[in-house]
């Protein structure tokens, strides 16, 4: 360098530009494609063919949901309750599925329930696609919350794979979005939450409840994780949607709306009874009341909270002011969460197939921190999974080795470790 000669600084080196949304979200995107196509081909041509009939093999449980939909998009509230809609769970259910029923009034298409007179109901083509694809909110939220604990590429992969595999039993087997996309709802809060957006966090939670209440299991372990003076403010926020919309309906009918939330009606005739069924309050037509049972998975969950909550306290005191939750924290959250969503099928006395995978699918998250886990769980979940579809009515038999399984999955996902849960430096 000669003398005098001016030293120039090095050249900026420009940060790399943020991956798009699209390249972020590709793997739940490929599964809900791959679940779309395959859960369309298996329901209309290669199941029928497997059972040789011409009778296409679709969710029974769908129909019913869809026609209080359309009764939604009439302005008919006073129907959401009444026969053949047969809802039980909260008026959200239906909003998700009315700009669908919308577009297949606009078609003309029935909704006729599918059965010996109506083989191949042409509204499937409509409906399917669209049930498919919201209950596949699941998975997105589950990708986000993999990316924010720096879960790698190739496990997320993985764990989209799994995650629709599990997601097939709820969704294209039995027809009930409304879980899924409670449970993806649930989950984005969750992830609100952990990023100190509280007000965000309640409403997703609330939103979640709005369309299907099993999410309230969770809600006191959101709360274990929240400073109790923004408890009352988060509450508020999550009642808000559930008590708009449920309040609408029973204005419009009382009676209905009552019998169908409150008691919650399931029959162990058709559906697995379990040992909680000779217990169980009776209700006409055979059915059983399932609504006083589920208040002992709330309780059983509290509990749950408490545990979690003395835990969370300790790790804030340590962070100090930092309101984030750090990957070992967010980790343990799920894992309690996934407990508590699976307490309902512990206290339910008649038990569905599609009861097991919200706890399935949350405990497949806090599962990623290693390979072995992640691969053990998913065996797990999987055979919980297809298990479950038998047709075994033994109370012990099919409903214990339901509670095993779920049980196993919860352990081979991570039990915390009694120390304390870490926060972000």
């Amino acid at each position: 360098m000669t003398s005098g000669q001016a030293v120039r600084p090095p050249p900026a080196v420009a940060p790399a530009p943020s991956p798009s949304l699209l390249v972020r979200r590709l793997f739940p995107i490929l599964a809900t494609v791959g679940l779309i196509v395959i859960g369309m081909i298996g329901t209309t041509i290669v199941g029928p063919h497997l059972v040789g009939r011409d009778r296409w093999s679709l969710p029974d449980d769908l129909w019913g949901t869809l026609i209080a939909a359309d009764r939604l998009v009439h302005l008919n509230l006073a129907g959401l309750y009444t026969q053949p809609t047969g809802l039980v769970t909260f008026p959200g259910a239906a909003v998700i599925l009315a700009p669908v029923a919308t577009l297949i009034d606009a078609a003309g298409l029935s909704l006729q329930h599918p059965g010996p007179h109506n083989p191949q109901p042409a509204v499937w083509l409509v409906a399917g696609p669209y049930m498919i694809a919201i209950s596949c909110v699941a998975l997105f939220a589950a990708d986000a919350l993999a990316e924010r604990l720096r879960v790698p590429r190739w496990k997320r992969f993985f764990l989209a794979g799994v995650s629709a595999v599990a997601l097939w039993n709820v969704s294209v087997q039995w027809g009930h979005p409304e879980d899924a996309v409670a449970v993806g709802l649930l989950l984005f809060g969750i992830l609100a939450l952990s990023q100190a957006r509280t007000a965000r966090s309640a409403w997703l939670l609330g939103a979640a409840i709005a369309v299907q209440p099993l999410v309230l299991l969770a809600l006191p372990i959101l709360l274990a994780g929240i400073e109790p003076r923004r408890i009352p403010g988060f509450l508020a926020r999550a009642a808000t949607p559930a008590a708009a919309l449920l309040g609408a309906a029973a204005a419009a009918n009382w009676h209905a709306t009552y019998l169908a939330v409150a008691h919650q009606p399931n029959w162990p005739t058709v559906d697995h009874p379990t040992p909680w069924t000779p217990l169980a309050p009776r209700m006409a037509a055979g059915a059983v009341a399932g609504g006083p049972f589920r208040l002992l998975a709330i309780l059983a969950a509290c509990g749950c909270a408490l545990i979690v909550a003395r835990r969370l306290r300790a790790a804030r005191h340590a962070a100090g002011r930092n309101e984030e939750w750090g990957e070992e924290t967010l980790r343990e959250v799920l894992w309690w969460a996934a407990l508590a969503l699976g307490l309902r099928c512990v206290f339910e006395p008649v038990m569905v197939a599609y009861y097991l995978w919200p706890a399935l699918a949350v405990a497949l998250i806090a599962a990623t921190r290693t390979w072995p886990r992640l691969i053990a769980t998913s065996v797990i979940a999987a055979a919980v999974t297809f298990g479950s579809q038998s047709t075994w009515r033994s109370p012990w038999g099919w409903w214990g080795s339901m509670i095993v399984g779920v049980a196993l999955t919860l352990l081979f996902a991570g039990v915390p470790s009694r120390g304390r849960p870490q926060q972000p430096a």
